[in-house]
């Protein structure tokens, strides 16, 4: 028998899962140029954002994170914040 959760106070919440952005859209390509498209995939602290919060596949989770690499050796995105 399970526990009933109503009396513990706690409540299960069930997310959606989160379906891939590239995935979805064919026409989005990830580029290593594209500033504004890699931005929404790294932190406030410049780091890269798991596939598991970003919703986005496997594999277009592994061309994100060479672009980001591609772009911080560039200079188009930062290695880390700008905090001292």
């Amino acid at each position: 028998m399970k526990k009933n959760d109503d009396k513990t106070g706690e409540k299960r919440t069930f997310q959606r899962k989160k379906g891939c952005r590239f995935c979805s859209e064919p026409a989005l390509f990830i580029d290593h140029k594209d500033k504004f498209l890699l931005m929404p995939f790294i932190t406030e602290r410049a780091k890269i954002v798991p596939r598991r919060i970003s919703g986005v596949c496997s594999r277009h989770q592994r061309q994100l994170t060479i672009a980001i690499k591609r772009a911080r050796h560039l200079a188009i995105v930062p290695y880390a914040s700008a905090q001292l």
